[in-house]
């Protein structure tokens, strides 16, 4: 029994030999690194905490040194197989400041902010060759849909949507035509005609914008297009002598709503342009600068469509007289005018 025993022992020494030995590399390994760990596991706890101030110029330098140290002792941990608490323990750490160098350095609410700060402004002041050509076609395309309805009435059937013609069509009383600019306030499905619009809406801009890689091309066209149907139309009321009324009418979402448009042709152009004349650049390079840009601007295009759809669902019905529908049609373009053109931009802190 005693030389079984004996035995026995004999074979399980090398085993507690291996674990003991195991154990003392794990330790001299915690030992060599841990003030390391110590020290970036306090700066995470007192970001994470909100105690940015607390921290010193040292702590905020040091920080991506001391992740990258923590990371390769846990790259070393995992080849060398040691204890699975330490490796735990390293495995969140490193997460957490992963969060902390590489993660987002702002809230939903931080960054909207800023977007209307001055990001969105400064994006669209960055093509102002391209807002300008595509305001210039818009209002060809406005004239031109007026000469084609002037010259030949037949034109109008064309240019402007069945849906939308409705009574204003060529013919039209001048009683007919007024009539569907006013007497429309007590309607009950003006929440569901804000759907509708905005989809109508949104999809006009995100062509403009999406039509932009074939060099801007098609992006121009569908703005003449699109501008040519409120020529045929502004002809139609001008004949009545409803122009005035008409324009109100037009304004109260169209100062918004035209201008989404305006700039979402304005970035699918920008894309375009670039791909056609990248300058010194790669083509690649240039049309990635271009995208960025042109999506920050489309990211505001999609807010202004929002307005514009509640807009010409409430506000544009709910208004019965031309005089204040001017009024909030005006104080909208004088207000998109001075965020975009008028107020002075943040410049970037630099860094240091």
């Amino acid at each position: 029994m005693s030389a079984l025993t004996s035995l026995l022992g004999r074979k399980d020494a090398p085993q507690d030999a291996a674990i003991a030995a195991a154990a003392l590399r794990s330790d001299r390994f915690r030992l060599e690194r841990e003030g390391d760990w110590q020290r970036l596991e306090a700066i995470v706890r007192r970001m994470e905490a909100g105690r940015l101030r607390k921290l010193c110029d040292r702590d905020l330098l040091d920080l991506p040194v001391l992740y990258r140290t923590v990371a390769s002792s846990l790259s070393v941990a995992r080849e060398t197989s040691l204890d699975a608490a330490t490796l735990a323990y390293l495995e969140a750490l490193v997460e957490r400041a992963w969060f902390l160098v590489y993660g987002p350095r702002v809230t939903l609410w931080g960054w909207f902010r800023r977007f209307l700060g001055g990001e969105w402004s400064a994006a669209v002041r960055a093509m102002g060759l391209d807002v300008a050509i595509a305001f210039a076609l818009m209002v060809a395309g406005t004239i031109v849909g007026w000469l084609l309805v002037a010259h030949d009435p037949d034109w109008y059937f064309t240019l402007v949507p069945g849906g939308l013609a409705d009574t204003r069509v060529p013919g039209a009383s001048a009683a007919a035509l007024k009539g569907t600019l006013f007497g429309h306030s007590d309607q009950n499905f003006l929440g569901a005609f804000a759907a509708y619009l905005f989809g109508h809406n949104a999809q006009i801009a995100i062509l403009a914008f999406a039509l932009g890689f074939a060099f801007g091309i098609p992006s121009l066209l569908l703005l003449v297009q699109n501008t040519a149907t409120m020529g045929a139309m502004l002809w139609l009321f001008h004949g009545q002598r409803l122009t005035l009324d008409f324009v109100g009418w037009l304004s109260v979402h169209g100062t918004t709503e035209l201008f989404a448009v305006l700039l979402a042709g304005a970035a699918g152009l920008h894309i375009g342009r670039s791909m056609a004349f990248p300058g010194p650049r790669p083509v690649l390079e240039a049309a990635a600068l271009a995208g960025r840009r042109a999506a920050q601007v489309m990211t505001g295009v999609v807010l202004m469509l929002i307005v514009a759809a509640m807009l010409e669902s409430f506000a544009r019905q709910l208004l019965d007289t031309t005089a204040a529908r001017l009024t909030v049609g005006g104080s909208m373009l004088v207000l998109w005018l001075a965020y975009f053109f008028a107020l002075p931009l943040r410049r970037p802190r630099r860094a240091g």
